[in-house]
């Protein structure tokens, strides 16, 4: 198969899989496991996984600029492994736990809010980004593959930080049942 042909066939499947998610995402983010004792110590574990992934990416970033495209093509690797890691235990919390309201006053819950609706708008928008950035390498399409990394990279170290920063803000509000 020629590599337009991959390209196209990645293409398809990563448009449905950005689709999918998220709408899978918000449909199970209504939906209680009856029963079931709520997953109340995966918050910070998931902040957690932001912050390595945040940390991760900058060494990436740093390994491909000197040369070592096999560490750089590992930590990528091994940021979109935490990021699915991340979002099924977000799904696990969120099934089987209440939903936190945001208990914070005057001009810091508008800052809460802006960093957590820019942080899920954006981590919507990652998905296509970072599967497209991961394609073009695969498929050996370096150049195409920088230009869109040079956007890709700050979007997803955003969406990896601003994590942290919403579970740490929203943290002191948290019920433990």
């Amino acid at each position: 198969m020629s590599n337009t042909n991959k390209e196209k066939q990645f293409n398809r499947l990563i448009t449905i899989v950005s689709i999918i998610v998220p709408i899978v995402v918000a449909i199970l983010f209504g939906v209680k496991i009856p029963n079931v004792k709520p997953l109340s110590f995966l918050p910070p574990i998931y902040a957690g996984i932001n912050g390595l992934t945040a940390i991760l990416l900058v060494i990436a970033v740093w390994a491909i600029k000197n040369g070592d495209k096999k560490l750089h093509q590992k930590l990528m690797t091994t940021c979109i492994g935490l990021s699915l890691l991340f979002l099924v235990m977000y799904i696990g919390y969120h099934m089987t736990s209440d939903s936190t309201s945001y208990g914070g006053k005057g001009v810091v819950k508008y800052v809460y809010f802006f960093i957590l609706i820019s942080h899920i708008v954006l981590s919507i928008v990652i998905i296509p980004l970072v599967l497209r950035t991961y394609a073009k390498a695969y498929l050996n399409k370096y150049e195409e593959h920088r230009k869109l990394a040079k956007i890709t990279f700050p979007i997803w170290l955003y969406v990896a930080i601003t994590g942290v920063v919403v579970y740490f803000m929203i943290s002191p509000y948290y019920t433990h049942v």
